[in-house]
């Protein structure tokens, strides 16, 4: 059975009323069938796609989380090969399913065969990683090579999110690349734990975002899965920020901040540019937002340095705040012409 977009179905409720009307005058529908037709658009089909996904996607991750916990309270009974057996089983077993029932590789986006196919592909790929993993803390099986620890599930990684077409695993691939660059791409780690204190991790981060945002370059332009782009770009514009903003205030002090705090503005621009041109109003808004945060940096960097007395704090508190309601009615606005001109289109 075919579901249809509720909202769709919902829009064009009349126009279809109205044709069954018209057909059903000129004597083209009979009775039956224009009741029948009246009934099914009066109670529209709705899709329970995202809804099933979602399901999906929490048994998985509950299923792997569950047989960790248990894994860890019983592993003294268990024993180490038993759990690494089992673990080899599961990904052995949901691969040979995986590559069994595979399409072709093609550049374009691949459909999966069926509705259970992606989570069984996820399912396996976390059993992989997690195989490796306990290997190395167990047995240490790359000794201390910690970089071939990594790159090799990092590589496997891109490899299946390539030849299986599938965008969970490419941001876990995303994430690998990384932890083996030596940082970590998590909000917690990024902004609560601070690992933005030496210029060697900013620099490395820069390099980093680099790499992601080119590779959603040459994805584009080599028409090699389209569709990967925005994993590229979203990772990669919000790090390339990050880090150029850390460099900023790491060297608040500096005449280096100006540099960072430059390329953050000049990197925002492109970004906004390219990103209107593409009608993508959440990079629109991401370099809008980074760029607001960039100049109250410069503002603070201002007061700092010119000690500025209490009374032109205070202003400037009030100005941050009618600023941030400009900045929200800017955000509303350009939204506003970006919806404008897909209409036009």
């Amino acid at each position: 059975m075919t579901f249809v977009n509720f909202n769709l179905h919902h829009n064009l409720k009349p126009l279809k009323q109205d044709l069954y009307n018209q057909l059903h005058a000129e004597g083209l529908l009979s009775d039956e069938s224009f009741q029948k037709l009246k009934t099914r658009n009066e109670s529209p089909l709705f899709s329970l796609h995202w809804e099933l996904n979602t399901v999906l996607y929490l048994g998985v991750i509950l299923l792997t989380g569950g047989l960790g916990t248990l894994v860890y309270k019983n592993i003294d009974t268990i024993g180490h090969q038993a759990v690494l057996a089992f673990i080899a089983i599961i990904f052995i077993g949901c691969f040979y399913y995986c590559f069994k029932y595979k399409q072709p590789f093609i550049k374009d986006k691949v459909a999966s065969p069926n509705m259970g196919f992606d989570y069984v592909l996820l399912l396996g790929t976390i059993s992989l990683v997690t195989f490796i993993g306990y290997l190395q803390y167990q047995y240490s099986v790359f000794s201390t090579n910690y970089g071939l620890a990594t790159f090799l599930p990092m590589v496997l990684l891109f490899y299946i999110a390539y030849d299986f077409d599938h965008l969970g695993i490419l941001s876990m691939a995303i994430v690998n690349l990384g932890i083996w660059m030596g940082v970590s791409v998590t909000p917690k780690s990024l902004l609560l734990i601070g690992q933005f204190n030496t210029p060697k991790l900013i620099n490395t981060y820069l390099v980093f975002s680099t790499i992601l945002l080119v590779a959603a370059y040459l994805t584009k332009q080599l028409n090699i899965k389209k569709h990967f782009k925005f994993s590229y770009q979203n990772y990669g514009t919000h790090i390339a920020f990050v880090a150029l903003l850390c460099g900023f205030f790491h060297y608040f002090e500096d005449g280096l901040s100006l540099i960072y705090v430059t390329v953050a503005f000049a990197f925002a621009g492109y970004m906004y540019r390219e990103s209107f041109k593409e009608r993508s109003f959440y990079f629109v808004m991401i370099a809008i937002l980074y760029s607001y945060i960039a100049i109250c940096g410069l503002v603070v960097k201002l007061v700092v340095h010119n000690e500025i007395g209490e009374s032109t704090v205070y202003f400037l508190l009030m100005a941050f705040i009618g600023s941030a309601i400009g900045l929200i009615l800017l955000l509303i606005n350009i939204n506003r012409k970006l919806k404008a001109n897909d209409h036009i289109q």
